[in-house]
């Protein structure tokens, strides 16, 4: 294992070595009583039952007997409570890594959440968490207990008699062999079958957010042959790791029936000039099965084993990307947002010289509504998404209120600005959660936004009014619903500056009618910014910036800007 994961494992580890040091002290007690259990039985066998004696002194053999069971009753409380420790740390470790990858794709910004798909980030939530905790429920307190289980039965076996111990553990390089063999070979087959399950996650997650999709390009066979192709790759990288499996298990017993047999030889036939007692032939064959099942439970972990430090890897290969980590703390706060933007020569790129904007420089000044109008990639979206924040600019400088949004407190940033999308986000939470997104907000405030957004014969419409709770992404309802929904959220938020991207898209023009009468109310004395290809969405704008290949692409001038909406007319 490298320095890396090792560090990686201790993060995890660091908080729970109370529970660890705690739970490795019991292992230390009950590997004591499961030693004395053994030698109790030959000090039966060789004091009293071979002289046949059923008492010997002061104690006998029902005495020992009590005391036998004692151990037993004592070690199995133990053990009990050794494992609860290790599952309820498992549990707390699974809450504690499940937060923190939520968080980081939280925190991450757009960039990220570009580069990598939901359904791989799904697995690593779920999955691979899942993994971590079973490697500290099923194998961290078992690690211990079997290092000094194998430790402390070689030393007794020795004290007992050296030659026969000796000779027994001629057969451990092979035993130490095929285990480093059959886990090398393994460790190569778990890493190749982990990236084939990502990848079947991956696919499952992105076919059932797409499913209606499928099905309105009728591509459902070939989605299943994708499926089968996928699981039938797994279940190649499978076969193997089974049938290594099952060799492990069988190779291990075959060493321990080949010790165990030259135990019995060399006793009975005093080979080596070795004589024992019939008690110490049966304590050398139990410390020889005890000897074999830490090794057969090592064996049985691997797996667990393997995948944690996979998962483990694959998590920290996320958290580790600190350059993704969007800044929610510094900047200077707003107060008295006037809502004046500024592009002073702005460059940007999403990928390297692949630039979306070249030179672009245009002033919107406070309580102005414009529209942005140009073809599809001339970079309408992009300024919105500048406007936000969720990219900087690589050349040039944005201003709000004259002040740089990079020196702006990123979070305050976005608490003044609204946008709604052409396809709004809705959670499988009520209408009145929709709205608020756990904003301290009344009944009353939500139903006024609701009013505003023309949205109440929709909404009284519902079996549960606000209360409504909606179907996953919002399946419950229309895209104008939806819409409808959005800009009651809006509404409720009250933002100071306003961005509709094509958001009234999926309105029918009488609804649209309904809110564009709200939303000049509310832009009235705020900055609004619109994205639209209906003329009837930006008639009443004061400014219309024409951007297209001419002005943004090559020449690196600055966009048009039109007064009036006619005049428009006569470029598109």
């Amino acid at each position: 294992m490298k320095n890396k994961t090792l560090d990686r494992c201790y993060k995890i580890a660091k908080p729970h070595m109370k529970t660890i040091i705690f739970v490795s002290i019991l292992s230390i007690i009950i590997d004591i009583l499961e030693i004395t259990k053994p030698y109790l039985v030959k000090v039966i066998i060789d004091d009293y039952l071979t002289l046949g004696l059923a008492e010997k002194g002061f104690v006998s053999i029902t005495t020992i007997g009590v005391f036998y069971l004692a151990l037993v009753i004592i070690g199995n409380v133990l053990d009990y409570i050794s494992r609860m420790k290790t599952n309820i740390m498992g549990e707390e470790i699974l809450y504690t890594m499940r937060n923190k990858i939520y968080k980081y794709t939280q925190d991450a910004n757009i960039t990220f959440h570009d580069k990598t798909p939901a359904g791989k980030l799904f697995v690593r939530i779920t999955n691979d968490v899942e993994d971590i905790s079973a490697l500290f429920k099923d194998v961290i307190a078992t690690i211990f207990r079997d290092v000094i289980s194998i430790i402390s039965i070689i030393i007794i076996m020795l004290y007992f008699s050296v030659k026969l111990s000796l000779l027994t553990f001629t057969i451990l390089p092979f035993v130490i062999i095929t285990s480093i063999v059959l886990t090398i070979i393994l460790n190569k087959i778990y890493d190749a079958s982990k990236v084939v399950r990502t990848n079947i996650n991956t696919f499952l997650a992105e076919s059932i957010y797409g499913a209606k999709l499928i099905k309105i390009f009728n591509i459902q066979k070939e989605k299943q042959k994708e499926c089968e192709d996928l699981t039938n790759e797994f279940i190649k990288t499978r076969i193997p790791a089974s049938i290594f499996e099952g060799l492990f298990p069988s190779a291990m017993k075959l060493f321990e029936n080949l010790a165990i047999t030259i135990i019995i030889l060399i006793a009975i036939n005093n080979w080596f000039g070795i004589t024992v007692e019939v008690g110490a032939i049966y304590i050398f064959v139990s410390y020889i099965k005890s000897l074999f099942e830490p090794i057969n439970r090592t064996i049985d972990n691997i797996e667990i084993v393997q995948e944690a430090i996979v998962s483990i890897n694959k998590i920290y290969d996320i958290l580790d990307q600190k350059e993704y980590l969007e800044d929610f703390e510094s900047g200077e706060k707003i107060e008295n947002l006037k809502g004046k933007i500024e592009f002073k020569n702005v460059w940007f790129a999403y990928e390297e010289d692949n630039w979306i904007l070249k030179d672009i420089s245009f002033t919107i000044n406070p309580g102005e509504t414009i529209a942005l109008v140009g073809k599809t990639g001339s970079g309408k979206t992009t300024i919105t998404n500048l406007v936000n924040r969720f990219y900087d600019v690589q050349k040039g400088e944005i201003l709000l209120d004259g002040k740089n949004i990079k020196t702006l407190n990123k979070r305050d940033l976005r608490r003044h600005i609204g946008t709604v999308l052409q396809d709004p986000f809705i959670f499988a939470r009520s209408i009145k959660d929709n709205i608020k997104l756990n904003k301290k907000m009344s009944d009353e405030d939500v139903r006024k936004a609701i009013q505003m957004a023309s949205a109440e014969d929709f909404v009284n419409s519902l079996s549960d009014g606000i209360e409504e709770v909606s179907k996953e992404r919002g399946e419950s309802y229309s895209a104008g619903q939806k819409q409808l929904l959005a800009f009651a959220r809006i509404f409720a938020h009250n933002p100071d500056i306003f961005i509709l991207d094509e958001a009234t898209a999926n309105i029918d023009t009488y609804t649209e009618n309904l809110i564009q009468k709200s939303i000049d109310k509310l832009s009235a004395e705020k900055t609004a910014i619109f994205i639209a290809h209906r003329l009837s969405t930006i008639v009443n704008v004061d400014k219309i910036i024409v951007l297209d290949n001419r002005n943004n692409s090559r020449t690196g001038k600055s966009p048009r800007t039109f007064k009036n909406w006619w005049l428009l007319l006569q470029i598109i």
